[in-house]
Formats: C-alpha cells, sequence, structure tokens
C-alpha cells in the first residue's frame, strides 16, 4: 500500500504481543485517537511509550449501547479529518471492538476485523511532493561537484550517474518522490551550469 495511507484499527481487546507488533511498526509522527475509556488506555499506553507521540481522546469512540444510524458515518469522519491533515502519518484508532467493527463498515467495508484486533486498512493518497528547497541546494551543490570533477573525468558522467540513479529510483517500491527529487536536482545543476558557461568567458559573446 506505497500509495495508500495506513490506518490502523485496533480494539481494546488487543493483547501485548499485538500492541509491541503494531508499535515496532510506527513512526514517531503518528496519530494515535483512542477512546476516553480505561480499556483503551491500557492499549494506548504501551503503544506510545517511548515514540513521542501524544493520544489524543475522542469521545466520539467512546462505547455506545444504542448507536443511531449515523455514527458510523461520524467516526468514518473523525478518522479522515485526522488523516488529511498529514496524508504521510500513519494513524491508529483505539476503541471497543463494536466502535471498531462500526467504523470499518464505513471506513473499509471490505476488510472487516476477523483476522484479529488489529486491522490495517489504506486510504488512497498522491505521491510526496518534492521538496523545493532540498532539491534547489542539491541541485546547486551537484553543479559545484560536476564542475570540479570535470577537470578529471568527462564532464557528462557525473550528470548521466545522477540521472541514471534517479530513473532507477523511480521504479524502486516507496522510493518514487527520492527518484523525482534526484532528477529534479539534476535539473537544476543543468541550469547552473549553464548559467555558469554563459557568464564566463567560454561562452561566444560574453565579456
Amino acid at each position: 500500500m506505497s500509495d495508500h495511507q495506513p490506518i490502523y484499527v485496533v480494539s481494546t481487546g488487543a493483547s501485548d504481543d499485538d500492541v509491541a507488533r503494531l508499535r515496532a511498526r510506527l513512526g514517531r509522527g503518528a496519530a494515535v485517537l483512542t477512546a476516553p475509556t480505561a480499556e483503551a488506555r491500557r492499549v494506548v499506553e504501551p503503544l506510545v511509550s517511548g515514540l513521542g507521540i501524544k493520544p489524543r481522546p475522542e469521545v466520539e469512540l467512546a462505547p455506545v449501547r444504542f448507536p443511531d444510524v449515523d455514527r458510523g458515518h461520524r467516526l468514518d469522519d473523525l478518522v479522515r479529518a485526522h488523516a488529511v491533515h498529514d496524508r504521510f502519518r500513519d494513524v491508529v484508532v483505539v476503541a471497543d471492538p463494536a466502535t471498531v467493527t462500526l467504523l470499518l463498515r464505513v471506513l473499509a467495508p471490505d476488510q472487516l476485523p476477523e483476522s484479529g484486533p488489529v486491522t490495517r486498512v489504506g486510504l488512497p493518497r498522491g505521491n510526496r511532493p518534492v521538496p523545493f528547497v532540498p532539491t534547489l541546494v542539491a541541485g546547486v551543490l551537484l553543479a559545484l561537484v560536476a564542475g570540479v570533477m570535470a577537470i578529471v573525468l568527462p564532464w557528462w558522467l557525473v550528470p548521466l550517474l545522477v540521472v541514471g540513479t534517479g530513473l532507477v529510483l523511480l521504479v524502486v517500491p516507496g522510493q518514487r518522490t527520492t527518484g523525482l527529487t534526484v532528477l529534479a536536482a539534476s535539473g537544476v545543476a543543468a541550469v547552473v551550469e549553464f548559467l555558469g558557461i554563459a557568464g564566463s568567458s567560454r561562452f561566444p559573446g560574453s565579456w
């Protein structure tokens, strides 16, 4: 699911081993939404321990004896609101089994939690945007390196290697953004080199 944002829906019946396995997969920037109950706290505390994550209690996730017909959609809206805030972070939802089932029926109706207390679903997202400033800096540095290396190597060798590396990264799972960044940096380097030549005595008609 490299093109999907992972959403982990966790039942309060999850065992310590379930929690440990999920914790090993989470990044420090994950958003953890939890029901305001003691059962949910038992799962959440070891899950976020040492990761620097502050869980977010949500009243909407609290157990309801007689849920109304719109509750599933409200749960779905709650999770999606946190997900779209940052499409490139994990989202964890901890709630009682009934709430988990109701949420998944709307959020991912084809992925109900029969397989266990932790269900991983994915929300579609686009590719991570190419970072502008780091790409610009990398392009300038690449132009300087290529200029120095051109003294001892063919001028085209370093740019060719960089472009080749970028093209390879495009097809490596999870590295598409890195590949695009490398290619964009090589484009910036080409512009910098052209401007450097245009401002030097090697360019015909220059001062």
